[in-house]
């Protein structure tokens, strides 16, 4: 398993190791301690195994959990393929307010480790549903539930999905701005 860091510290992009026959594949997708042993907070406790299914054009996004609930996220695509997008929204880091992306894939089978204190989105490119897994460190809970508008014109996230698909809740998100620091 390779790992790549991102712009962003805390981000860590893994890359398996895919072992490949005329009979398929295997990989190891979440191998707890390799992780770790590439820089991943060994006190995280995975709790919640999340599995979505997206058609073309999708995008959802932007999501977080206020403390006590904040979530850490390894993602990674089964089917099909997505831009996945975090904003740092830790106010004391010098990265805060900042946005990086990945493409995972079910092709390059790329695992992105999200700690907490991001907001996370995707929209799916291509043109074939996708199925989204994501392992989270906390349950979903309503009350911590946040996020901000995807097309946050202060934030200036460059989707590359005009005119994407967003949900009634994503499209009525407020402004990132208008989020008191949470983080």
């Amino acid at each position: 398993m390779f790992k790549h860091y991102t712009e962003i510290e805390g981000l860590i992009l893994f890359e398996p190791t895919v072992f490949q026959d005329h009979r398929g594949f295997f990989y190891e997708a979440m191998n707890f301690q390799k992780l770790v042993d590439m820089g991943m907070d060994r006190n995280i406790n995975f709790v919640q195994l999340n599995h979505s299914l997206s058609h073309p054009k999708v995008l959802r996004g932007m999501h977080f959990q206020k403390p006590p609930y904040a979530q850490a996220k390894l993602v990674r695509v089964i089917k099909g393929k997505v831009l996945d997008v975090v904003v740092d929204m830790r106010s004391n880091s010098p990265t805060y307010k900042c946005w990086t992306s990945v493409e995972l894939s079910a092709e390059n089978k790329k695992v992105f480790f999200v700690p907490e204190g991001f907001a996370h989105g995707f929209v799916v490119i291509g043109d074939e549903e996708t199925e989204f897994e994501y392992l989270v460190s906390k349950p979903y809970n309503k009350e911590s539930d946040g996020g901000f508008l995807w097309n946050d014109p202060d934030i200036s996230i460059q989707w590359p999905v005009e005119n994407p698909i967003v949900s009634e809740k994503d499209a009525n998100l407020p402004l990132f701005k208008e989020i008191k620091d949470v983080f």
